[in-house]
């Protein structure tokens, strides 16, 4: 799949803004400005960025625990996730759900969300409604490998081959489950290995590379347009922060995590790529930074200038028809 010098620049920036957003979010949580836990994504954004890349705004997904990521590449706003985050009313949900249940259904997100697998069932339902309206959108499920092993995964996978749904579950195997080695926990050795026990394609990526993302999730995306079925994509990818923001990370050590950002950092692999390219030069690069940077700022200072929800709006939301 081809893209322009053009595009591959809108990809990188996106690429930028869900690290500098993500880079933010870890800091107004240590300063204690953020309510509850938050899982980052740094070192994931190709990931996420290239699989939302090829989605159209109609189209859904299903997120995770650790879904600012897939929020920002399906075009949510910064300014929007940040205020949810410090609780404000003005964020996406009112400041109730916080950073595992943001959500916009205007731009197909359905949802962070706070239960391991919790996605599965979702997209399943969001698959069956695209068929019945014959509609040629798909749904994508984000997971993790620990997420794999629950059943939830293969109740999912196995409805919507039987059904042929028009669903993409895409793995990121950060290769820890929590603090478990995926090494310990994945029977097998590959998520998308089990695709073929259920009868459909299943493909493994770098998923430190943006472009080889794209690629194969446009391929299975077509494919589920076309009334095909679903399929496995596992992006193997890494993350540079613990599993929540305050983890000890006793379960690796900091030379392993440097050794990943030297070979493997998703946003260097591609700047090598669009500088070799003539797309991007060192000045353009750092005027890039300090206009996302910029964006950041602005958001978060719309964030914390948003007014607090009033106490009364605790009994409001609870019921569809109130």
């Amino acid at each position: 799949m081809k893209t322009s010098k053009k595009e591959n620049l809108a990809l990188f920036r996106k690429m930028l803004l869900v690290r500098a957003f993500e880079e933010k979010a870890g800091e107004l949580f240590e300063q204690n400005l953020i309510p509850g836990f938050i899982h980052l994504s740094i070192g994931e954004e190709a990931s996420s960025v290239g699989t939302c890349s090829v989605l159209r705004p109609d189209d859904y997904v299903a997120s995770t625990h650790r879904g600012h990521g897939h929020m920002i590449a399906k075009g949510a706003d910064p300014k929007l996730m940040f205020a949810e985050l410090l609780g404000k009313s003005s964020g996406y949900c009112k400041g109730k759900g916080g950073s595992m249940h943001i959500a916009d259904f205007s731009i197909g997100i359905l949802g962070a969300n706070g239960v391991v697998g919790g996605g599965f069932p979702i997209i399943v339902g969001v698959g069956l409604s695209i068929n019945l309206r014959k509609t040629d959108q798909v749904g994508v499920v984000f997971f993790g490998d620990g997420a794999a092993n629950r059943g939830t995964f293969h109740e999912a996978v196995n409805m919507a081959a039987i059904w042929k749904l028009p669903v993409i579950f895409v793995c990121e195997n950060n290769l820890y489950a929590s603090t478990t080695p995926s090494g310990y926990t994945l029977a097998g050795g590959s998520v998308a290995d089990r695709a073929r026990a259920y009868g459909i394609p299943g493909f493994v990526t770098d998923g430190n590379d943006i472009l080889e993302v794209r690629k194969t999730v446009a391929k299975v995306v077509k494919r589920g347009r076309e009334g095909k079925g679903p399929s496995i994509v596992e992006n193997k990818t890494y993350r540079y922060r613990g599993h929540f923001e305050g983890d000890p990370q006793k379960y690796r050590s900091r030379k392993e995590i440097e050794e990943f950002r030297k070979k493997s950092d998703p946003i260097e692999h591609f700047r090598a790529f669009l500088k070799k390219e003539g797309a991007l030069s060192d000045k353009s690069y750092k005027a890039l930074k300090t206009e996302v940077g910029q964006e950041i700022e602005a958001s978060l200072e719309y964030a914390q200038d948003a007014p607090l929800p009033r106490p009364e709006a605790a009994m409001e939301d609870l019921f569809v028809n109130p």
